[in-house]
């Protein structure tokens, strides 16, 4: 497909933008063969891909969450490892240990066995069913893309990309994951139902023997070279004023919190939520063939970027608040220009 060129840019990072689109839409159109419906799901996953995050998918059993991160791994010529999470589960189970080895000259010594953690796509099936000592063995990976273990730090292999799935509804057998690991996921995707429409082509691919085959589209080096691109995309001061004080607006008593914010929330996003917010919507821009993030790109991700950085208070909870309906408010009612805040007299 040929892309307009935009006036300004220079050839050769508008050859990067397009092979950028051309593998976002490949990888789309793989995945599209197994998953039907869900496109935003879709692209929240594939932006946390393109921009080095992590994703996590909360919804009910029997969504498509675990076959969407299946398909993606498909689509992708990258290592992919399945942890599935029970209560039973230990953090040896997840990074490995050392362990006992014995050569063909009778020498015994500590040879260190690798975990599933290590791979460079890590799908953490039902995540809440482990114990908050296990779910924190990811953290290390999650953040710094390494394992500490016997002493010894190990590197990932990038591009390391970690999707978590867990179940909103049980909350026996379950332990919720601390703030500390909510921060470190990009985005937090809620998976909905499917329509009837949906639900008809789903019945039709399932019960009548037909087979998918999913082709591997890109490779790790195509990928990292899509993050660094993604970088470069230009955010003007103004916009980015924007994201900040999208995300300063979630802090309780804050200077430009919402009165809905003061009222139902107890904790506000942490920085992590602009930077984001920021590396998604240049994702945004850069699909819509623009070098330059706009206030529209910023909407359309801030609610997936701050839902799980935030905390209701007793009241919000009591109420039946939700994080969306708090965020929603403070995208909707925060100005997009300083001059506004100004009018308002909220600086």
């Amino acid at each position: 497909m040929t892309q307009t060129a935009v006036p300004g840019v220079d050839p050769q990072v508008q050859a990067q933008a397009d092979a950028f689109r051309r593998d976002y839409r490949a990888v789309q159109a793989e995945i599209a063969k197994a998953i039907v419906g869900h496109e935003e799901i879709v692209d929240g996953v594939l932006t946390c891909l393109f921009v080095g995050g992590h994703a996590l998918l909360e919804g009910v059993p029997g969504l498509g969450k675990t076959a969407l991160i299946r398909s993606l791994a498909s689509a992708l010529n990258l290592k992919f490892n399945r942890i599935q999470f029970t209560p039973d589960l230990m953090p040896a189970d997840v990074i490995g240990t050392n362990v006992i080895m014995e050569n063909d000259q009778g020498h015994r010594a500590f040879t260190f066995m690798a975990g599933p953690i290590f791979s460079q796509i890590v799908l953490a099936d039902e995540i809440n069913r482990a114990t908050p000592k296990t779910q924190s063995a990811l953290l290390e990976a999650m953040q710094e893309h390494q394992v500490t273990a016997g002493g010894e730090i190990r590197k990932l292999e990038e591009p390391f990309f970690v999707m978590a799935t867990q179940n909103p509804l049980e909350q026996e057998g379950t332990y919720p994951l601390p703030e500390a690991q909510l921060d470190r996921f990009f985005f937090k995707l809620v998976v909905n139902y499917s329509n009837r429409a949906e639900l008809r082509m789903i019945l039709d691919r399932t019960t009548t023997g037909h087979k998918v085959q999913i082709n591997p589209v890109i490779d790790a080096q195509r990928i990292m070279a899509h993050q660094e691109l993604v970088k470069r995309v230009i955010i003007a001061p103004h916009v980015q004023d924007y994201a900040i004080r999208c995300v300063l607006g979630t802090h309780p008593q804050g200077q430009f919190a919402v009165p809905m914010v003061n009222q139902f929330l107890r904790v506000g996003a942490s920085p992590r939520a602009a930077q984001a917010i920021t590396l998604a919507a240049k994702v945004r821009a850069l699909l819509d063939n623009r070098f330059h993030v706009s206030f529209k790109d910023i909407k359309d991700v801030a609610i997936a970027a701050m839902r799980h950085r935030i905390i209701l208070n007793f009241e919000g909870e009591a109420e039946g608040i939700t994080t969306d309906m708090v965020l929603q408010k403070v995208v909707n009612d925060t100005p997009t220009t300083i001059e506004a805040e100004l009018a308002a007299g909220r600086v």
